[in-house]
């Protein structure tokens, strides 16, 4: 898998959007509770039970998305011992869900610096554009668009998984596809791991079309060992929703400008964007 480090697509305007999305999802990352241990790989078992009932609360489960069956008994944050030995535990929900909202919530909660970090590389590179494309509130309309389909449609094809989904993933994927839409032809330096990181200057349609090609085989379980734990099946649905919804501006959008340079080995001289 290639690694995007900066497009040449330069923008007009400050993406304000992106730029709040982005400390938002940090934010909210540093505060979660019981996962700065997690992080530090020293978690307690306090820690991880107070995780497990934050993520319960405010994460997506497809179960109660799509049957609005909620569970008799969830996680209280607490520990205790029990006839298997200690554990986190269980009793009735303190709190009223709203499955609906979670969506929202969830697209702001990571599970760890690599899930996070991965998707805010992605939306540092390619947001930027997307958003002078559609104005800062379509942009920031069409964000939770793309969150929400991703979420539904990967729930519709779990409806029976109590699994917490979380992550911008959904959302980050659907901003993938509009960019792929709006600027196929835009240039964008990846690094390739060969022996060594790689420099490439490659096409947009090239970087994003391997990048949903790969999800869309990982989704379907082949060639990847973690399939039950990343919801590959959402980056596809927000992928495919982005792509719909940035269509119909397509025709107005102007190519990105012809970089100079070689494609291979060298910078170009002039350099754009993010």
């Amino acid at each position: 898998m290639v690694i995007p480090v900066h497009d040449v697509n330069p923008v007009r305007r400050t993406p304000w959007v992106t730029y709040a999305l982005l400390a938002v999802n940090v934010a909210v990352f540093l505060f979660t509770p019981g996962l700065a241990g997690s992080v530090a790989g020293e978690s307690s078992l306090a820690q991880l039970c107070h995780l497990q009932a934050f993520l319960d609360r405010y994460a997506v489960v497809p179960r109660e998305l799509i049957h609005h069956e909620m569970p008799p008994l969830v996680p209280t944050g607490g520990t205790g011992v029990g006839p298997q030995g200690p554990g986190c535990v269980l009793g009735p929900p303190g709190y009223d869900k709203s499955p609906e909202l979670s969506v929202l919530t969830a697209m702001f909660l990571h599970g760890g610096w690599l899930h996070l970090l991965g998707n805010m590389l992605f939306l540092w590179i390619f947001g930027n554009n997307v958003e002078d494309r559609m104005g800062h509130v379509r942009f920031a309309l069409f964000y939770v668009v793309c969150g929400y389909a991703a979420s539904y449609g990967f729930a519709l094809l779990n409806a029976g998984s109590s699994e917490p989904l979380i992550g911008a993933s959904g959302a980050v994927a659907g901003v993938l596809g509009a960019y792929l839409v709006l600027y196929p032809r835009a240039r964008v330096w990846v690094l390739v791991p060969f022996l060594v990181f790689l420099p490439l200057r490659l096409p947009a349609w090239i970087v994003l079309g391997l990048w949903f090609a790969l999800q869309a085989v990982y989704s379907s379980g082949e060639g990847v060992s973690d399939a039950g734990t990343v919801a590959y099946a959402a980056h596809v649905v927000g992928f495919v929703a982005g792509m719909l919804i940035a269509w119909p501006l397509r025709p107005g959008t102007p190519p990105p400008p012809e970089p100079r340079g070689l494609l291979f080995g060298r910078q170009a001289r002039h350099r754009h964007g993010y």
